[in-house]
């Protein structure tokens, strides 16, 4: 009796587990379906009320307290400005780290594992928290004021981990053999590293940065720390005050008149153009520069 009724039951269990599967399943594709309807809905609201404020005046005007005079073209300059002082910052300081901790670092040595831990532990804190650590070091601190390089160096500080790692796993995927043959025809290490292995790595470190990059000029929270709050009517400069695209949207909606919420959907859109300019230019970076071993 027992024989027989073994299989009827294992065939039964795994009926079950079908049938959770599926509705596991189903309850996947009904929680994207919902994500994407809501995304959907946000984005044509949005573009309903923004395009029509697409205007040459609108991207070259100065804000104002008159919606009708408002534009954002000091903010995409505070953008603009931001991004390249990041560039600057961080590329070459998360590229050395990565080459560092990948060709030179003993593992295992106390500091370099600290380093490491500290670098994946970086990578997960939040945006907010970086804006507190600028706000009491940078502007207080350091009696830096609520400037341009303030906002770029905090902004470093939240996008470095991420560059870190991209530029490590890059430099990781380059073929071991590529730096066995160059050693083995008399090149030094560094020759190795410099003429090997980072023209190999260059796509995934580019990648990597570019999407850092493009986090960075979405964040809003670390900017409104350090002061780019402030109304600024003119050019930002280096050690003046600033805002930026994410920061004028927030002063925008928080506005009472229907005007200004119709500026702050323009704006939006001009910021999801330019993110997703980047992250396409990222993309078509890695498939054009991929190379196969």
């Amino acid at each position: 009796m027992s024989d027989a009724t073994a299989p009827l039951t294992a065939a039964g269990v795994d009926r079950t587990r079908i049938r959770r599967g599926r509705a596991f399943h189903a309850f996947l594709l009904f929680s994207v379906a919902i994500g994407f309807v809501l995304l959907i809905t946000l984005l044509v609201d949005v573009a309903i009320d923004g395009i029509p404020q697409l205007t040459w005046h609108f991207l070259t005007s100065a804000p104002s307290t008159l919606p009708e005079r408002a534009g954002l073209r000091v903010a995409i300059l505070g953008s603009i400005f931001l991004g390249l002082l990041l560039i600057a910052f961080t590329v070459p300081i998360g590229v050395a780290t990565a080459i560092y901790l990948e060709e030179y670092a003993n593992r295992e040595r106390w500091y370099n594992k600290a380093l490491e831990v500290n670098i994946q532990n970086l990578a997960a804190v939040p945006s907010i928290v970086y804006g507190i650590l600028g706000l009491a070091f940078l502007v207080r601190g350091l009696e830096m004021g609520r400037v341009l390089l303030a906002g770029a160096l905090i902004l470093t500080l939240l996008v470095l981990p991420t560059v870190i790692v991209a530029s490590r796993e890059a430099i990781r995927a380059v073929p071991d053999g590529i730096r066995q043959g160059s050693l083995a025809l008399g090149a030094t290490q560094w020759q190795t590293i410099w003429r090997q292995v980072l023209p190999a790595a260059i796509p995934g470190i580019a990648t990597g940065s570019i999407l850092a990059l493009a986090r960075a000029i979405g964040e809003t929270a670390p900017l409104l720390l350090v002061g780019a709050l402030t109304f600024v009517s003119f050019n930002p400069t280096l050690l003046g005050p600033f805002t930026a695209i994410p920061i004028q949207i927030f002063q925008w909606v928080s506005r009472p008149q229907a005007e200004f919420k119709l500026l702050a959907a323009g704006a939006i859109i001009v910021l999801l153009i330019i993110l997703l300019a980047m992250n396409s230019f990222a993309v078509w970076l890695r498939n054009r520069h991929t190379r196969e071993y």
